[in-house]
């Protein structure tokens, strides 16, 4: 791995040359930056897709990045690069169209019984109620939850919509300072995340900012919390279903 002084002289000259061989140096410089996407995104995919078909994918939208960016703007390189490296990831899942049919029903269904049960009750839906309202039993919407995993942040068909992600890379990529609407985005994207946050439990709070926030892998959580990788897993996947729906499309943030 470079210093940082030998990667901006290193973009420096990329940029004035396009050289093809200081192009290989700064795909083989960031790299790592693609198995982090990946290894992040494939928690979600579960074994619906290999990590290293998932790598293959980043790895264009890693070269796609370093193609567009522009050095002289004030943005950082791996912000940059982590969107179109996560876009290239979803562009090409939804392609291959990898969510069957009945994980959006189950999905679908879910969502619906928790609103009406948020609706009627004003509080968060539990497991029991959840599957009361489906009329399964707990073990069986347990498994739901697992299976319906990719869906819960990766809803293709919603967070891929024109206007949202690719809107999203571009006003990284191309601006400069912060224009007012977007502090005033900033604003009420902190507002929903605390409140999505709020509809959460003490242990669902705790996996969601040491996942997102400590950056630490579900392995590292279960050992910090004292429980099975796979307990962290599932509270994990309850804390996104909770999420969902007071998120909305800011849904692609915890991605």
């Amino acid at each position: 791995m470079m210093d940082e002084a030998s990667k901006d002289k290193l973009w420096q000259n990329y940029s004035k040359t396009h050289n093809a061989d200081l192009r290989d140096q700064l795909i083989l410089e960031y790299a790592q930056l693609v198995k982090l996407v990946a290894g992040r995104m494939s928690m979600y995919l579960g074994y619906n897709v290999e990590y290293d078909d998932l790598v293959g994918y980043g790895v264009f939208g890693l070269i796609d990045a370093i193609d567009k960016f522009d050095y002289g703007k004030n943005v950082k390189f791996e912000t940059y690069a982590s969107l179109r490296i996560r876009g290239a990831i979803l562009d090409q899942i939804r392609k291959m169209d990898w969510i069957p049919r009945s994980l959006r029903q189950k999905q679908r269904k879910i969502t619906t019984a928790m609103s009406k049960i948020e609706s009627e009750t004003g509080r968060a839906a539990t497991d029991e109620e959840l599957a009361a309202e489906l009329g399964i039993s707990l073990e069986e919407f347990n498994n739901w939850q697992g299976q319906t995993k990719m869906t819960n942040l990766i809803s293709l068909d919603e967070y891929t919509k024109e206007g949202t992600e690719n809107s999203k890379m571009e006003a990284v990529g191309n601006a400069r300072f912060e224009c007012p609407e977007e502090a005033v985005e900033k604003q009420e994207l902190k507002k929903i995340l605390v409140e999505a946050i709020d509809l959460l439990t003490e242990k669902e709070r705790e996996v969601i900012v040491l996942y997102y926030y400590e950056e630490m892998t579900l392995k590292e959580i279960s050992i910090v919390m004292e429980v099975s990788e796979s307990r962290i897993s599932q509270l994990h996947t309850k804390a996104l279903n909770k999420m969902r729906k007071k998120l909305g499309d800011y849904m692609g943030i915890l991605a």
